[in-house]
C-alpha cells in the first residue's frame, strides 16, 4: 500500500514544483498573484502552455495528492475497476468515516458500526492496495458528534 504520511521530500517535491510553475505564471500574466491563483495555478499540468483566461479556460491541474472520503472512495475505486485501470494516476488517500445512524432515539455505539460496516472497510482497504491508493480506516481521525471518531483529514499537504 502507498505511503499516504507526508514526508519532507514529498513536501520540498511539492513547493519546488508550485514555485517554478508560479514563476512560469506571474511572467505569463504579468501581475501579481492572488492566494487563489497561486493554489490552482501551482499546480498547473503545463503551466508554460496552458491557456489562463479567467472565466474562460478549461485548467489541466496536477494534484499532488487527492483525498476520497467515505462514498467518494468506493466510487473512484469501482470506477478504477470498470475502466480496467491497473493504477491510480494520482495517489489518492481512500478514507473511511464510522457511520452512525439514528433509530427511533437510539443510534449506533462505535463498535456497532464499525461491525456494521466491516465489509466496506475491507473492500476500500484491498481496493487502495490494488490500485496504488493510501487508506485511512476508521479511527484514525477526528472526532464527531455521534461520539465516534471519524476520519477528516488535513488538506495542509
Amino acid at each position: 500500500m502507498v505511503t499516504i504520511e507526508s514526508t519532507p521530500e514529498m513536501a520540498a517535491n511539492v513547493y519546488e514544483t508550485m514555485a517554478r510553475n508560479l514563476t512560469i505564471v506571474r511572467r505569463r500574466l504579468g501581475r501579481p498573484l492572488t492566494l487563489a491563483d497561486k493554489v490552482l495555478l501551482g499546480h498547473l499540468d503545463d503551466p508554460e502552455n496552458q491557456e489562463i483566461e479567467p472565466g474562460k479556460s478549461y485548467l489541466l491541474l496536477h494534484p499532488d495528492r487527492v483525498i476520497l472520503q467515505d462514498v467518494l472512495g468506493q466510487t473512484a475505486m469501482l470506477q478504477f475497476m470498470q475502466t480496467l485501470r491497473r493504477k491510480s494516476p494520482r495517489p489518492p488517500l481512500s478514507t473511511a468515516t464510522i457511520s452512525s445512524r439514528r433509530e427511533s432515539r437510539a443510534s449506533l455505539t462505535c463498535h456497532q458500526s464499525l461491525q456494521e460496516n466491516q465489509e466496506v472497510y475491507d473492500f476500500l482497504r484491498s481496493a487502495a492496495a490494488k490500485y496504488g491508493a493510501g487508506f485511512w480506516g476508521p479511527g484514525a481521525g477526528n472526532h464527531s458528534p455521534g461520539g465516534c471518531w471519524s476520519i477528516t483529514p488535513s488538506l495542509a499537504n
